[in-house]
């Protein structure tokens, strides 16, 4: 689970630029540069080579994994005018989702989230103008193998529009790959059921505690979405194209149809806790009932054996248990015993007790 902390001493310079200390990912620098007619995309090894790749091209996507390299970030800012606060939120990760509108980009915060054992969220930096776009992410892995592939191949309308529709799909294919990792929760949920229902193990509870946790984690990351896409629709810059709102108006309602199974899956989880305890007090019951009506069949059988294991005399006096002299008495009480007991155990299954 990642931990939100802040990197920037209290008291610091605001705009102070201090790279985490966990970072340990490899820098990356991938560069897509693009128009009409023609692609141009490689991997480069500082900031001077990603710009003389982008050249006079419609567009460019500068694609950095890793925030641990200040030196960069400050080249970024520089060159192409970022706000020195955009940048130390960048590095800061564990920012809340944001939108800052600047004179001549926008900068946007949200939270990828990735379920391999545990739950990892991990920070999603993006500066749009009209001609560049600049994404910053802490991990190496993310949701956009299919726009890179469509600015490869063509498709749609993606190199005939400028950095705000690549930034538009950006963040449409972010919110769209919180499906997956909430259907792996949905799964989860069922299966956890299922087990309670069978044996509420208490190893359970501890899944439980755990799929609670994740999900609040989920909604503090899905919940922000809808404010960001909801404030890039009203936006009055003209950074942002009457043509590209259409379509985040389309990304808007996944992210509420996101937050409504988000909050199903909450109370599911919620009711989980209480699944697991009815069904732990169903089976004490179960095995009381049981022990109840082993007690109540033995009652009877235990005084009959507490009556004949008295010693009483019976040559002192005939009212002194004659049944002791009698050959068949053995007998006749072993058999008393098997009836009543046979009686009883009737009478329970006619009552519906056992």
């Amino acid at each position: 689970m990642t931990r939100i902390i802040r990197h920037v001493t209290p008291g610091a310079s605001p705009g102070a630029l201090i790279a985490p200390q966990q970072q340990v990912e490899k820098l990356k620098i991938h560069v897509v540069c693009y128009g009409p007619d023609e692609v141009e995309e490689a991997d480069v090894g500082s900031l001077s080579e990603a710009l003389e790749l982008i050249g006079s091209h419609a567009v460019a996507w500068i694609d950095v994994t890793g925030v641990h390299d200040v030196e960069l970030i400050e080249q970024l800012g520089k060159h192409f005018g970022l706000h020195e606060l955009a940048l130390e939120d960048v590095l800061n990760v564990g920012q809340r989702p944001k939108i800052e509108e600047y004179e001549d980009h926008i900068f946007v915060i949200m939270r990828m989230l990735h379920l391999g054992t545990v739950l990892n969220v991990e920070q999603f930096s993006l500066f749009f103008g009209e001609r560049v776009v600049i994404t910053i992410q802490e991990y190496e892995g993310d949701p956009f193998d299919e726009i890179r592939e469509r600015i490869r191949s063509g498709a749609g309308r993606m190199r005939t529009c400028g950095g705000d529709y690549l930034a538009y799909a950006l963040i449409d294919a972010l919110e769209d790959s919180l499906y997956p990792v909430l259907e792996q929760y949905g799964e989860w949920i069922e299966h956890v059921e299922e087990e309670l229902l069978r044996e509420p193990k208490p190893d359970l509870l501890e899944t439980v505690h755990r799929i609670k946790r994740d999900l609040l984690w989920v909604r503090r990351a899905a919940w922000p979405h809808r404010e960001i896409i909801s404030a890039l629709q009203r936006i009055e810059s003209g950074l942002i194209t009457d043509d590209t709102k259409v379509y985040l108006r389309d990304t808007y309602e996944h992210a509420v149809q996101v937050m409504d199974v988000v909050e199903t899956f909450r109370d599911l989880s919620g009711g989980l806790m209480d699944l697991y305890l009815s069904s732990l007090s169903h089976r004490m019951n179960e095995v009381m009932k049981v022990l109840t009506v082993m007690a109540s069949i033995f009652i009877p059988l235990t005084f009959i054996a507490g009556i004949y294991g008295m010693n009483f005399n019976p040559n002192s006096s005939e009212l002194n248990m004659p049944e002791l002299n009698w050959a068949m008495g053995y007998p006749v009480a072993l058999g008393g015993m098997a009836l009543i007991a046979i009686g009883m155990v009737v009478y329970f299954k006619r009552k519906g007790w056992i």
